[in-house]
């Protein structure tokens, strides 16, 4: 019977000492997902958040015949085709809220606080006086990086935006 009593004492004492499970990638990629998910409503109530983003953010260029690999997303040009794109078309996403993915650093494999999506938008060219309302749906896989501020600093997307361009002006 002491045995067993010092075993059972021992186990429970083993148990006890075992470290707390890390829950600070988790905490940094639920924070993240908030943030990411303020940037596409934002963007689907055509007022764009760049308050999301840090100054020196960048998105990843990949349109297909891109003259540049990145785009500065806080810069004149690249808010004024955001702008010329919100007057134009309207956008919904169709999956809301979607779900969002932990990514890893590509190095270590291990959680870096970063956020990956697939979702799917409906992207309207309205009717006007002599054409009908014009709709396709573009399936996008998106990803952001995060500086320590919680701010995005980098995104990309991938998705056939330009063939629905085309089929919308077509």
């Amino acid at each position: 019977m002491k045995i067993l009593y010092s075993t059972i004492f021992l186990v429970l004492l083993l148990m006890a000492c075992q470290p707390k499970p890390d829950t600070t990638m988790d905490d940094l990629f639920t924070k993240n997902s908030e943030t990411v998910m303020k940037s596409l409503q934002s963007w689907q109530d055509e007022k764009p958040d760049y308050s999301v983003y840090a100054d020196s953010a960048v998105a990843l260029n990949t349109y297909f015949g891109a003259k540049e690999d990145t785009v500065m997303i806080m810069s004149d040009a690249a808010m004024n085709s955001d702008k010329e794109m919100l007057a134009r078309y309207d956008f919904e996403l169709l999956n809301s809220p979607p779900s969002f993915l932990p990514g890893v650093n590509p190095d270590t494999k291990e959680p870096d606080g970063s956020v990956r999506y697939y979702g799917a938008w409906k992207v309207t060219l309205p009717a006007t006086d002599s054409t009908e309302a014009k709709s396709g749906i573009l399936k996008i896989y998106e990803s952001y990086d995060f500086n320590k501020d919680g701010k995005i600093i980098y995104q990309q997307g991938y998705g056939d935006f330009s063939g629905l361009m085309m089929y919308l002006n077509n």
